[in-house]
């Protein structure tokens, strides 16, 4: 059985329709492009455009110095940049971690499947194919593998990338494009720890105020396919959602939303809401999810008796006491709610990416309508322009202002600390846009390729091209029947739902009686914690005075590993480390010493942060 034989039936079996996508390319290399000669050691070798892609002596030994000299955790997935004949990849892959072969030709990668045998690769690893395009798939790739690397790890590692030189030099363009989609993507994790760090304690606090209301306020889950017409696959059908966003295109929207209003389930942002008020048309859903003081700003002074708020349980406390029509729970972004909702009433969870426009698309999709209409998702700086007028920020800077600091300098600093660049925009051309602007798009794009049955249509498209997010007209979005009276129907019949069964008398005894289980299971376990690791705290104290033999070291290292199977087989082991600070090892020139140092600096370091959230807790 020849190469090519062996590797069809395998790609055929287990990667269906790759070799039609291969096939269909229009992008490929010219047969006189493409020569292939024997190495020394007996392997083929590529030569591409007269520039050899391999080496001409061991190609196979080349692969494996390519791999080590980019060594990553092994947790990490491997980015193979240039396929080549594949002899990186199969390399990386015996180090067992999920590989994404990108690959601007398609018959390149046909070409290599000829050539040499991929069966052992191809059956026995996990991988992702991005081929040709624009490149965009890396996205939902790296989403892919960051899926399966939770299933079987920490799912926090960034990806390693591999490059073949000579095909990445060969398309620079190309695979550049697809490097900085890359780098967009393995942000993610720094801004997720640098959240972590800013808000952390502001969390636990709001929480431990809002705490009750898991028990007194419905979940967001109960509105899933509000907007779906159950009995049939028309898509038309379905009621559609229309999601603001708070960019600067916004207001071309404004004489435009009591026809919105009239065809859509409208959802806001809470920083937009005073925009829509203004205008005098409320929307149906305003969704929050920020802890800060000065983000619940947006909703001063905002009559919303006819808008239902969508928020996180850890949004500044007052929030929740503002006068909306209903107030929905979605799920909580962090272990103090998530424990204490699954054992009350589990909320149902939306997607976070950072800002509150990418909560509330997720929360439009769990809507169920299989069309979401867009404005305002410009995600970057058109005309310079930071946000829609009359947002809070540009009333603050207004406010603020003076001769020797005007709003210009306000305007100045929001487009240059983010670290401002050109990049594609949506209308043509280029826009201003930034690192957490886009890295927001880079959410927004694995999210539109997860969900390909939700069409997503953007209207005053003035800001950053995103894939997936089809351009439309006014015209197109007027050709919508108008649905409100359905829409009122459906809501009110929802929320008549909701009431009869949440508010039950004997499920509210039911929910309050888990409430308060769930409130004294958590502080006994922290309790617990707390009490494990101050005694692993003193015990390291301890041993630090001491000069100790073998015997009484392996004592101290049994000892200290007991009290860590006691903190690690807490049912509430994820809220105690919730604030856990990361810590390194010590150094010391005694390897037993640098031991303990290390476990006092943990066992320390993770008692305060118990204490810190019994504190709230208890009160």
């Amino acid at each position: 059985m020849s190469f090519w034989e062996k590797n069809n039936e395998i790609l055929q079996r287990q990667y269906p329709g790759l070799l039609e996508e291969l096939s269909s390319q229009t992008d490929a290399l010219a047969p006189e492009d493409v020569k292939i000669e024997t190495a020394a050691s007996g392997e083929p070798s590529l030569c591409v455009k007269g520039i050899y892609v391999h080496s001409q002596r061991d190609p196979v030994r080349e692969g494996q110095r390519l791999v080590q000299a980019a060594a990553s955790a092994a947790d990490a997935p491997t980015v193979i940049l240039g396929f080549g004949l594949g002899y990186a990849a199969q390399a990386a892959a015996e180090l067992g971690q999920i590989i994404i072969i990108v690959e601007k030709y398609g018959n390149l990668l046909l070409r290599a499947f000829e050539l040499r045998d991929f069966s052992d690769f191809l059956c026995k690893n996990r991988i992702i194919f991005v081929i040709g395009g624009s490149g965009d798939g890396i996205i939902n790739a790296l989403s892919i593998a960051g899926e399966l690397e939770e299933k079987n790890s920490s799912g926090s590692e960034k990806p390693c990338v591999i490059r073949n030189r000579a095909l990445v030099d060969l398309d620079k363009e190309w695979y550049g494009a697809v490097e900085e989609k890359i780098r967009t993507w393995s942000m993610k994790d720094d801004v997720n720890a640098a959240t972590l760090k800013r808000f952390g304690k502001r969390w636990v606090r709001n929480f431990s105020r809002n705490m009750s209301a898991i028990r007194d306020y419905p979940g967001i889950s109960r509105l899933e396919n509000l907007a779906a017409e159950i009995d049939t696959e028309d898509a038309s059908s379905d009621i559609p959602v229309f999601l603001a966003a708070a960019g600067p295109s916004l207001d071309k929207t404004a004489p435009l939303l009591r026809e919105i209003h009239r065809r859509c389930i409208v959802v806001a942002v809470d920083t937009n809401l005073r925009f829509f008020l203004k205008n005098g048309c409320p929307p149906d859903f305003v969704l929050t999810v920020d802890p800060q003081f000065w983000n619940s700003r947006h909703l001063d002074r905002c009559i919303c008796e006819k808008t239902v708020l969508v928020a996180e349980s850890a949004v500044y406390p007052p929030v929740l006491n503002l006068p909306f029509k209903k107030i929905f729970l979605c799920g909580s972004l962090f272990p103090f709610g998530m424990f204490i909702e699954k054992q009350v009433d589990p909320k149902g969870r939306l997607g976070a990416g950072g800002s509150v426009a990418t909560t509330a698309w997720d929360f439009a999709r769990s809507l169920g309508g299989r069309e979401i209409w867009i404005a305002g998702l410009d995600l970057a700086f058109p005309a310079l322009k930071t946000h829609f007028r009359g947002a809070r920020f540009e009333e603050n800077s207004n406010s603020n202002s003076d001769r020797f600091k005007p709003v210009e300098t306000w305007v100045v600093r929001a487009l240059r600390d983010g670290f401002p660049f050109k990049a594609p925009c949506a209308s043509g051309g280029q826009v201003l846009t930034d690192r957490r602007l886009s890295l927001y798009a880079a959410w927004f794009e694995s999210q539109f390729s997860k969900y390909p049955q939700i069409r997503n249509f953007g209207i005053f498209q003035e800001g950053l091209a995103i894939t997936g997010l089809n351009a439309a007209d006014v015209q197109s979005f007027l050709a919508l029947p108008e649905r409100r009276e359905e829409i009122d129907r459906r809501l009110e019949s929802a929320f008549s739902k909701v009431d009869a069964e949440f508010k039950n008398p004997e499920e509210t005894r039911k929910r309050t009686e888990r409430y308060e289980q769930a409130v004294c299971v958590l502080t006994r376990g922290l309790e617990n914690i707390k009490n494990a690791a101050e005694e692993g705290e003193a015990a390291a104290r301890q041993a630090m005075k001491r000069e100790l033999n073998p015997s009484q070291q392996n004592k101290v290292i049994k000892d200290f590993d007991e009290i860590t199977r006691r903190i690690t087989d807490s049912e509430v082991k994820e809220v105690a480390g919730f604030l856990f600070p990361s810590v390194e090892d010590e150094k010391d020139a005694n390897p037993f010493r640098a031991y303990v140092k290390t476990s006092l600096k943990l066992f320390s370091s993770l008692s305060q942060a118990v204490e810190f959230n019994l504190t709230y807790l208890k009160r």
